[in-house]
């Protein structure tokens, strides 16, 4: 074996030029496609922190998601009912007190109480619909980053207004209000009363930020009507992925609808698979080009050495052996190569990182970037086999040469 090793470092090395040629090939397709993924994972990464961020992991809600079973459909498997109209029943979660501590006897995280309800907001002649969002402001932290995205004010501001509100920037930006303003909050209901903005907050969603309000549990209920309501259930488990099993049980416990952030955002969430189809084809794409250029070296070196293979082989050394010479030395440019790519992208990770770019549409000020082990494995394997593949066939076509032929000239 020791051989074999001596014989292709030595073509390899014989060769420079060419040989770094293929290596800065092999570096350069591992190197970027090193980039290209860290780059689209990072803001994959980025994009699904904003959505899990922006609202809670788990929201249940009052609501069923399918209609109680009537008798007719229970007692006939043909009978089906549609359009029925239910008996009028007081909204919101039957006994929420109770609810929350049998989900917090088992539940990997954290439940608070929420009152929602749809608003017009009034102010300046502008009227806007809302969704209006009472909260706890000390349970409010543990189930949301909302304290986080607050901006000029903390939640506790909740506290020093009568019927006091936060906004989203974008909505006050619509409003035309900043943080002190009086402005009128009317249900269709009927109810209209007035409130103080204490404060804006920015979640980065654009959808949420310009049509979210928040005020106390106390206020929201006023607005609906109806003392001690309770109509949504806001849950943070401590592992984001899980959230969609944790869903379903909690809706299998107390049967009421339970809607996870995969659930809520599950369009957005399907178009990462095409994305992530499209970052492999073009990381594959460029691996490939890599390898023609380690092909056409082992196939130069192989045409130059044919009277050296036709000496090997009269002095009695076996096809595989000589098929083992030129895969060595395939792997060898893909070993070097993949070693300068490691290099190379994490480099040119760096590099990328210093960018500083400012947008007043998102907080960030830096490229978002994962500097995952996983990348490097991935993209020098691919190396490796692209250099088997392209030393294979030249190195298959130099142990079929017979050295007879090569000896007297024939092609």
């Amino acid at each position: 074996m020791m051989l074999i090793v001596d014989i292709a470092w030595t073509h390899v090395r014989y060769r420079a030029r060419q040989t770094l040629v293929a290596v800065a090939g092999v570096a350069t397709g591992v190197g970027f496609s090193i980039m290209m993924a860290s780059l689209m994972v990072g803001s994959q990464n980025d994009f699904m922190r904003l959505l899990i961020d922006a609202l809670p992991h788990i929201a249940v809600s009052d609501e069923r998601r399918h209609p109680p079973q009537q008798p007719a459909e229970t007692e006939f498997d043909a009978a089906r009912i549609y359009g029925l109209t239910p008996e009028k029943r007081r909204k919101g979660i039957k006994n929420p007190l109770a609810t929350m501590a049998a989900l917090e006897g088992w539940l990997p995280g954290d439940v608070a109480p929420s009152t929602k309800t749809q608003g017009i907001l009034r102010y300046a002649g502008r009227d806007i619909a809302v969704s209006i969002t009472g909260i706890d402001p000390q349970r409010e932290p543990q189930v949301s980053a909302l304290p986080r995205h607050m901006r000029g004010a903390t939640l506790t501001a909740l506290y020093r207004a009568n019927n006091a509100i936060i906004l989203g920037d974008r909505l006050a930006a619509k409003l035309g209000a900043r943080i002190g303003s009086n402005i009128t909050v009317q249900t269709s209901d009927g109810v209209q009363i007035g409130a103080q903005v204490v404060g804006l907050f920015r979640s980065g969603v654009t959808s949420v930020d310009e049509s979210t309000a928040y005020v106390l549990l106390k206020t929201a209920q006023i607005l609906s009507k109806q003392t001690g309501l309770i109509n949504e259930l806001r849950v943070r488990v401590a592992d984001p992925m899980t959230a969609a099993d944790v869903a379903q049980r909690i809706e299998q416990e107390t049967g009421y609808k339970s809607i996870s952030w995969q659930e809520a955002h599950e369009d957005l969430l399907s178009s990462f698979v095409i994305r992530n189809v499209i970052m492999y084809t073009v990381v594959g794409a460029i691996l490939l080009v890599a390898s023609f250029g380690t092909y056409n070296i082992i196939s130069t070196i192989t045409h130059e050495k044919a009277r050296d293979i036709a000496i090997m082989k009269s002095l009695g050394f076996a096809e595989r052996t000589v098929r083992a010479i030129f895969v060595v030395e395939a792997l060898l440019i893909g070993l070097a190569g993949a070693l300068a790519g490691f290099a190379l992208g994490y480099l040119m990770c760096v590099a990328l990182g210093t960018v500083e770019f400012r947008s007043p549409f998102i907080d960030a000020n830096r490229l978002p970037l994962v500097y995952d082990p996983l990348h490097y494995l991935l993209a020098g394997a691919v190396a490796f086999v692209s250099s088997f593949a392209a030393g294979f066939m030249p190195a298959r076509k130099a142990a079929r040469v017979h050295p007879v032929d090569i000896i007297r000239g024939a092609t």
